[in-house]
């Protein structure tokens, strides 16, 4: 006997988000003339505690066996709808999200009436797709709990120890021969006045020391295969030996590297250097320089690279109090477009940089500075006339840039780059130190240019979010994923798994020839195969044909009532 289909609809207010471009209440009585719909309410904010407790007592109370909020993008809530769900009895999976303030509200605000109209239609189409909605039970994977960390600079050896100190083993793999990154050649860091070179000695001989901990310096990856809480990664040296990891998760933090400035204001390496020759004269004392020019934004901001590395004017400062501090009668002078100083901590060291006397000229794009023998002229915005400023030393202050071999990383690990070959997260707000991809995390440089702090910070949450799964042992997948339900029509062709951006796909020789074959604790559910698939073997599950035909017939349906066609 088939299931009598019991719907509730309930409607978000959302504040003034939606009530206040379309009649929530109207939409609200509507949905309870809808098919299958025996209990509608509208919420003021759907999300709180209140509204998620209603829902709760409504699925009790009314006996419901499908749930549909009309609120806003399911990206944030839908998780916390299908907890309700599940916390009342019912399977998370007979819930259905129509999305009515990204899609409706907020995009029809002048509009009040149609947009009225449009939630309704909306809410129709989410009626009938919940109607067909069918339980489903989270895929569970065990978890290898070990980790791979990518990259040995400050990022990833915090990261290491992160994992380590939790009981956790450790695979750190640095292509370099020795550990320590960009801080090997820093000389202090910034705000906090500490020595570059023992900080990030003490963290290498930390890692070093751990048990938990295997270093494998001089090697990089040069195969991955497998899925969340069981990757299997090949990594070598170059030299023809390679080695077999086993891990359950993976952190990327590999780091960034400096631009050189070559052929920019007569760059020698001599008496126009960069930042990174300046702080190695200074760790090694070896600075007699007595008229310093800064150059800012040297390579960054132009049409080239549009991005601002924000680092850059901070370590310019932090150079410029080194230098008037060593020698109070020497002469700096910092050439600025703009100064990116973020944070308390660092607008202090802009007044302390002044107060000590390191003047700061502001200069424009459209008249950049020019270095001439022992001379810098520059055109100052504030006072409105050229400078001329003498200089036995002029530092080129250049953009942090992705490292060499990004390109190829991000291929091995099917992870996104942006258009500047820094790694992209999952989402900038909501998942920071996450890929798309699961079971792999991201911090530091190799995301975008950090301060030391920052990479710091990043690196213990990417290790806090690796080690959820670590300590779980298992790892719970949604089951919206797509299937081979018809194994005679595959062909074998491989083109689902060429196309596949998650490996997910892989094709096996069975006793009927060469067929694909779903991983699914890997597959995200995105549906490129079965829409790529001609002879329509592979199907979504939870977005079924016969769903998605429902919610179509269903967006027509008032229009052809109204003309008389029959639905």
């Amino acid at each position: 006997m088939a299931e009598e289909l019991r719907i509730g609809v309930f409607v978000c207010r959302c504040g003034t988000n939606i009530a206040g471009f379309l009649d929530t209440e109207d939409v609200a009585k509507y949905a309870k003339t809808l098919p299958n719909v025996v209990f509608t309410r509208e919420n003021l904010f759907s999300c709180s505690e209140a509204g998620v407790t209603d829902i709760k007592n409504a699925i009790t109370e009314n006996k419901l066996n499908r749930v549909v909020v009309a609120a806003c993008t399911p990206l944030t809530h839908e998780p916390t709808f299908r907890a309700a769900c599940e916390d009342a009895g019912l399977n998370p999976f007979l819930f259905e999200f129509v999305n009515i303030r990204e899609q409706c509200s907020w995009v029809h605000k002048a509009l009040r009436e149609e947009a009225t109209q449009k939630a309704k239609d909306l809410i129709r189409m989410g009626v009938a797709r919940a109607a067909l909605l069918e339980p489903r039970e989270s895929i569970v994977t065990d978890v290898i709990p070990s980790a791979l960390v990518i990259g040995g600079g400050i990022a990833g050896l915090t990261a290491a120890l992160a994992l380590a100190n939790r009981g956790f083993e450790v695979k750190l793999v640095e292509r370099e021969k020795k550990l320590g990154g960009m801080l090997r050649d820093l000389h202090q860091i910034y705000p906090y006045e500490i020595g570059a070179r023992g900080f990030i000695s003490s963290k290498i001989k930390e890692v070093e020391e751990n048990p938990k901990i295997e270093v494998l310096t001089g090697h990089s990856l040069e195969k991955l295969g497998g899925f969340i809480g069981n990757y299997q990664a090949t990594v070598g040296s170059g030299e023809g030996s390679a080695k077999e990891l086993k891990v359950g998760v993976i952190i990327v933090a590999t780091g960034a590297s400096l631009l050189v400035p070559e052929g920019s204001f007569s760059y020698n390496g001599e008496d126009v250097i960069n930042q990174l020759q300046l702080e190695e004269r200074l760790k090694n004392q070896a600075f007699d320089a007595q008229n310093i020019v800064m150059i800012k934004c040297v390579g960054a901001r132009v049409k080239e690279r549009l991005y601002c590395s924000r680092i850059c004017c901070m370590t310019a400062i932090k150079d410029g109090i080194l230098i008037k501090k060593q020698n109070p009668d020497a002469n700096v002078h910092i050439l600025y477009r703009d100064l990116m100083c973020y944070g308390v901590a660092n607008e202090e060291l802009l007044r302390q940089a002044k107060e000590l006397g390191v003047r700061f000229v502001n200069y424009s794009l459209d008249s950049p500075p020019v270095v001439e023998d022992g001379k810098v002229k520059v055109q100052s915005n504030v006072l409105g006339r050229e400078l001329e400023i003498e200089s036995d030393l002029v530092v080129l202050i250049t953009p942090l840039v992705a490292r060499e071999g990004a390109a190829e990383l991000s291929k091995l690990l099917k992870v996104p780059l942006d258009e500047y070959k820094f790694f992209l997260e999952a989402h900038v707000k909501l998942r920071p130190n996450d890929f798309a991809t699961d079971g792999i995390y991201i911090c530091g440089s190799a995301h975008w240019p950090v301060s030391t702090g920052e990479a710091i910070q990043q690196a213990l949450g990417a290790a806090s979010r690796a080690s959820i799964h670590l300590t779980n042992k298992k790892v719970k997948v949604e089951p919206i994923v797509s299937v081979l339900f018809d194994e005679e029509a595959c062909r074998g062709c491989g083109l689902c798994a060429s196309l596949c951006p998650y490996a997910a796909i892989e094709m096996v020789e069975t006793e009927k020839g060469t067929k694909a074959k779903m991983i699914e604790v890997a597959c995200k559910g995105c549906g490129v195969c079965a829409a790529s698939c001609y002879k329509q073997a592979i199907k979504m599950i939870h977005y079924s044909d016969e769903q998605l035909t429902a919610q179509i017939r269903a967006a027509f349906q008032k229009k052809e009532v109204e003309s008389g066609v029959q639905a």
